[in-house]
């Protein structure tokens, strides 16, 4: 039972990050109206730059401290600051600023929540506990997506400021509903740390997974966010409802999903998935608005496929006095994923319309190409694996 506050915290944090999906255009479009298509995408992105330089810092120091609640506690009263004030009356410059302390205090406490509950795992039972920390973060995304869109019909500002309060109610629970593992983790010098993760040379695996599938994640809140309302005409509520139809499946999926790493194949289940997450990117960028949904929702069946198995690699492949570093590892890589994610499609978006051409198909075919990519190099490495593990003596 140690687990569900856990996974309670872990998914009111995801929250107001996701709310403001729905209302990205009012948030960003609609109030400073003489920023061009890549500025708009930075106010995505941004925040995953912030995580990125976070996330390494407070894996090593919750490592070498051995503590994770304190800090939990100080990342969120630090997000919840800084989303009241993005709901401010700022210039774009010092609002993206803000943003970025967001992402660095966001990603501090989603790293620490998902080490925490890695170290309430037993080994036997790290699928289905990884596969429920997925499950968490996945049901935040899908409630804050239709939620961001209620909330911000009237203003969009109103989604990041009832997010602050949220979160600074958080911070002040966390103390005393999130425990401290039993067996203290294992305490290692910041150097030690780094000269261990380095020699750990598997871990690119689950990284290099984390990274193009954020990068995709970050090409759908962002771009396709967009597309949504441009294109196709659908106000906030409407775009909420898109996502949920991706997010819902995917958070109840992604527990099962997490499970069945005991009997499955992990890394056949991250090629798998992502190759027919390529398909669905691609049908994506083809479908009418009255199909729209249900293939987001085919999509979320497919990306719970892939996510929970790439969790519960990284914590396996964890070495003693590790886990919040290697954790902070996956969210550094899926950080750098989602950051690049808006700023390549917003680049590609403007390169194309510049050529006269309809930008988004296009732009829906290179991403997909890239997720399909990442997963067709691994080939070789899964196939050596079922070889040796076929090996006589294995």
């Amino acid at each position: 039972m140690r687990l569900l506050p856990v996974a309670v915290v872990i998914y009111l944090l995801m929250l107001p990050v996701t709310g403001m999906v729905p209302v990205l255009s009012g948030l960003t479009a609609d109030r400073y109206p003489e920023t061009g298509d890549l500025a708009r995408h930075l106010f995505m992105s941004i925040n995953m730059i912030g995580a990125l330089i976070a996330a390494p810092f407070a894996g090593l120091l919750s490592d070498s401290l051995g503590r994770r609640v304190p800090l939990i506690a100080a990342a969120f009263a630090l997000n919840g600051l800084s989303l009241l004030m993005i709901s401010g009356d700022w210039s774009y410059g010092v609002m993206l600023a803000w943003r970025f302390v967001e992402g660095c205090a966001h990603m501090t406490a989603l790293s620490l929540l998902m080490t925490l509950g890695a170290d309430h795992a037993r080994r036997e039972s790290l699928g289905v506990t990884m596969g429920g920390v997925g499950a968490a973060v996945s049901l935040g995304v899908a409630s804050g997506a239709p939620l961001g869109g209620l909330l911000g019909a009237g203003a969009a500002t109103d989604v990041p400021w009832l997010g602050g309060w949220l979160m600074f109610a958080v911070a002040a629970a966390v103390p005393f509903v999130l425990r401290e593992p039993d067996e203290k983790p294992h305490r290692m010098k910041p150097r030690a740390l780094i000269a261990a993760l380095t020699a750990n040379r598997l871990l690119a695996v689950p990284y290099a997974f984390a990274f193009v599938d954020r990068l995709t994640v970050g090409f759908i809140v962002s771009t396709f966010s967009l597309y949504l309302a441009s294109v196709m005409g659908f106000d906030a509520p409407r775009i909420g409802l898109v996502m949920a139809a991706f997010l819902i499946p995917f958070s109840l999926l992604t527990w099962p999903s997490g499970a069945l790493c005991r009997y499955w194949d992990r890394l056949g289940m991250m090629i798998a998935g992502s190759v027919l997450y390529g398909v669905f990117l691609v049908t994506l960028g083809l479908a009418d608005a009255g199909a729209m949904v249900w293939v987001m929702a085919a999509g979320g069946v497919v990306a719970a496929l892939m996510y929970a198995p790439t969790l519960v690699l990284t914590a396996e492949l964890a070495g003693p006095g590790q886990r919040a570093s290697t954790m902070a590892g996956f969210n550094i890589a899926g950080s750098i994923g989602f950051a690049l994610g808006p700023l390549l499609a917003g680049t590609l978006v403007g390169l194309f319309r510049s050529m006269g051409m309809d930008p988004y198909l296009p732009v829906f075919v290179i991403i997909a190409a890239i997720e399909v990519g990442v997963a067709l190099a691994m080939l070789p490495l899964w196939l050596r694996r079922r070889r040796e593990a076929a090996a006589p003596g294995a």
